[in-house]
């Protein structure tokens, strides 16, 4: 199985349940990721200070690196921490998740945070505090940290960072991988767009993009969008929430639909969709199969606060893989 490196802003999640009224007097867009200094951090922390809170390790592209470890895969994630209680949950819980920690300690800021205001239907806005993460820079990115990763991925969050995305991205490439980028958020997208067309054009081989985000990037409905973006890489991805995904390689392009749930949450849908996805791309499957276990990951964590699965989902998903790998191994043979 091939190994699966990931870079991301590492971000300890804050998740609370809160009203569209509060959004608006907060003036944050739902459904939006907003970057907050410090100061408007605790205003935010402040105002929902009796609110029930869900703490957990998070980040985009560490959810989805969690989410393939957590399906038996190999993988190891790059983040910046701080000095502080925080950075060293932040650490342990990769390790405890499976996931290989190469994080980098900065001594003076604080350890990031994202603060996800969930509204009653399951929609989440971030306001987030990068912290420390936000001091990694291209120079901590070395090509031997891609010695032996065949996967690598990374998230469009990153991408405020030019200089340390670009590196980053090009380095994987002449090391071999296969790179990965998931839009994360179309605000992201509309203020960076010529700069990620560029990035998807010269080096990227998978785009990962919900409908906001295909259409930021496109303009066009998300079948066109995944066609189109199809052009520029080698496998698009867009989902479409109750109404699945579009997964495109060259001419073939799937429709897988969603699986009924009830969705409490959708914080970390598209990061573990990514997660399935790719975990399955490394075990050797088709992109209509790896669309099917990226759907099934996303599912589950629809059903619960926050992007931590229980024991009974994970060894359900590893079942569908092993059953799938089965199948493929059968025929394979035949």
């Amino acid at each position: 199985m091939k190994r699966i490196l990931g870079l991301g802003n590492a971000l300890t999640d804050m998740l609370m349940q809160v009203s569209e009224d509060d959004l608006r007097e907060l003036n944050l867009p739902k459904g939006s990721m907003n970057l907050i200094s410090m100061e408007q951090a605790r205003v935010i922390q402040l105002r929902f200070a009796s609110v029930r809170k869900h703490m957990v390790a998070g980040g985009s592209a560490a959810n989805t690196i969690s989410t393939i470890a957590a399906l038996g895969g190999k993988a190891a994630f790059i983040g910046k921490i701080g000095a502080d209680e925080v950075g060293e949950f932040y650490r342990d819980d990769l390790v405890k998740n499976g996931v290989k920690p190469l994080l980098l300690t900065h001594p003076q800021l604080m350890s990031g945070c994202s603060i996800v205001l969930i509204t009653p239907d399951g929609e989440r806005t971030f306001a987030t505090y990068l912290g420390a993460s936000a001091e990694m820079t291209a120079d901590d990115i070395t090509k031997e940290a891609f010695v032996g990763y065949d996967i690598f991925h990374i998230e469009g969050y990153m991408v405020q960072n030019h200089a340390l995305i670009e590196k980053a991205i090009r380095l994987a490439k002449e090391s071999g991988c296969i790179v990965s980028l998931d839009l994360a958020s179309y605000n992201v997208v509309n203020e960076n767009h010529a700069f990620l067309e560029s990035l998807i054009r010269q080096y990227v081989d998978i785009v990962f993009a919900n409908e906001d985000e295909s259409f930021a990037y496109t303009h066009l409905n998300p079948e066109e969008s995944a066609e189109k973006i199809a052009k520029e890489c080698d496998i698009a991805i867009v989902k479409v929430g109750k109404r699945g995904s579009y997964v495109q390689q060259g001419d073939d392009r799937y429709h897988i639909g969603a699986i009924t749930t009830a969705c409490t949450d959708s914080t970390g849908a598209g990061d573990l969709y990514a997660g399935g996805f790719l975990h399955a791309l490394a075990d050797g499957f088709d992109i209509h199969k790896c669309g099917e276990i990226g759907t099934i990951a996303a599912g589950r964590v629809v059903e619960v606060i926050g992007t931590k699965l229980s024991d009974e989902n994970w060894d359900e998903i590893r079942r569908i893989c092993a059953l799938y790998r089965g199948f493929m191994m059968k025929y394979t043979n035949m």
